[in-house]
């Protein structure tokens, strides 16, 4: 890491605010909004009290706080951190040059500042795995798990599966040393020449000088370093032509899939120990029905005031008890029982937690699936519902976007399942303030915003019109 300077940090926030003038790019524009939060934090000290500022008046205001600006002794402020870990997120969304050297400026500003910082050396090890630098992505990721209690980000399994990634292309190009001996001979040539020689030979027909001149070029970029992206690019294309050739060796190629496939794979989701995901048992919406039928159910809200309510008792007293995504466990105030743990399927907090019956939630099919098979926990449930139960406010209450706009969250799937069923006797919010006393989560989870993709205020209104008793601490709908 080089830098480290705040100063310098936020010029070089306010310098890239400038160029996202006029963008139409959804995710740079996100970013412009993230950069003029920025501005906020350090000009008031708030994010939420100044009115909105376009990009340039935005980057203009910024340069002139900067000038005059000097760096307290202690550090880097709380809010300047938060907000400069937002900005280097979104421009990670983004994934264009310009945007990834950014948040290399405040990555290496940040872990100056705060070496011990979670965030921080999670941002590092996203970055350059990004940037594919995977020698260094995997140290900063080890960094990461050894500063945390709980893996939420499901990063353990992150490094194994670059490791084994790692070791695959090893294999994979020894392998192809050996089928192609003479590549040895353009290996020690500059890559991008040697290749281009290969490409005109495959095209002028001489496969017997364009295969060991592409080899030669994928060893060449391997000894360099280069990024990963750039050798699996090439590396595919090579595969594909030789997969074309109407002479191909199908035992000799067929190997070879077989380690780009593995590789492939193990970057994406990391190496599944159990493909059978521990024989857990899917259940359907009928199942899920008659699981909770004349039982007393209560869910526990993720809030400040559940994290004090000295409630545990009471709510291990319920039949069936029900949590949520990043749920924080203190028996004497939470209770002790986790029955039913509803997540969206992105998160990946708590998952190792063993319970009866795991519902995730997502409203793409597809995401959803990719989900299930990466995070799951051989024998962490017992049963998981099936696709019947992906979705419950849009596939059954089929409540589309004309009638609830906002993204429904997982407190209000779970909820409107419930009440959709409605066979249980009694069913109890505990602790539903919607955000008002705060979250109370596990730690990892503690920093994470609280969206505004969802209609909490709906959602309110919807708990309030069904509901039969309303208490401080419990709002009953049975």
């Amino acid at each position: 890491m080089s830098g480290g300077e705040l100063d310098d940090c936020l010029h070089a926030c306010a310098v890239h605010s400038g160029k996202l003038v006029g963008s139409v790019d959804r995710r740079r524009i996100e970013l412009a909004e993230q950069l003029r939060k920025l501005l906020v934090v350090v000009t008031t000290g708030s994010a939420t009290t100044a009115a909105p500022a376009a990009p340039s008046g935005a980057a203009a205001r910024l340069k002139r706080v900067v000038k005059g600006a000097s760096t307290p002794a202690s550090g880097i402020p709380n809010n300047v951190l938060d907000a400069l870990l937002a900005v280097a997120n979104k421009a990670l969304e983004c994934g264009y040059d310009d945007e990834l050297d950014l948040a290399l400026v405040i990555s290496d500003t940040v872990l100056a500042q705060r070496r011990n910082s979670r965030a921080g050396w999670r941002l590092r090890a996203r970055l350059m795995e990004a940037l594919g630098d995977e020698t260094e992505a995997v140290p900063a990721y080890e960094r990461y798990l050894g500063l945390t209690d709980s893996d939420g980000f499901g990063v353990a399994a992150k490094i194994a599966g670059l490791r084994v990634a790692g070791e695959k292309d090893r294999e994979l190009l020894a392998l192809l040393r050996r089928q192609c001996p003479r590549a040895e001979e353009f290996a020690r040539g500059p890559a991008t020449d040697v290749w281009a020689e290969g490409l005109a030979a495959h095209a002028a027909g001489d496969w017997s000088g364009a295969e060991p001149r592409m080899v030669g070029a994928l060893l060449a970029l391997a000894a360099e370093g280069a990024p990963v992206a750039d050798r699996q690019e090439l590396l595919g294309q090579y595969l594909e032509l030789r997969a074309a050739r109407g002479d191909v060796d199908l035992p000799a190629l067929t190997e070879v899939l077989a380690l780009y496939a593995e590789q492939r794979r193990n970057r994406m989701r990391g190496p599944v120990a159990d493909p059978t995901i521990g024989g857990v048992q899917w259940i359907s919406l009928g199942e899920f029905r008659n699981q909770v039928a004349g039982k007393s159910v209560c869910l526990i809200a993720n809030s400040g005031r559940v994290g004090s309510s000295s409630m545990g008792a009471e709510i291990d007293a319920y039949d069936l008890v029900v949590r949520f995504n990043s749920y924080r466990i203190d028996a004497g105030h939470t209770g002790g029982r986790t029955d039913i743990h509803a997540t969206i399927h992105k998160h990946g907090f708590n998952w190792d937690q063993r319970v009866t019956t795991r519902l995730v939630f997502g409203g793409v099919s597809g995401d959803w699936k990719y989900s299930l098979r990466n995070r799951l926990v051989p024998g962490a449930q017992q049963f998981l519902g099936d696709e019947s139960l992906r979705w419950p406010v849009r596939n059954i209450g089929r409540l589309g976007a004309d009638v609830w706009s906002g993204i429904p969250t997982t407190g209000f799937n779970m909820l409107f399942l419930l009440d959709f069923l409605d066979v249980s006797p009694t069913l109890d919010l505990i602790g539903f303030d919607f955000y008002e006393s705060g979250a109370y989560r596990v730690p990892e989870a503690m920093k994470m915003p609280i969206t505004s993709v969802h209609e909490y205020t709906s959602e309110k209104e919807w708990v309030m019109q069904r509901a039969q008793r309303v208490t401080d601490m419990r709002i009953s709908l049975r």
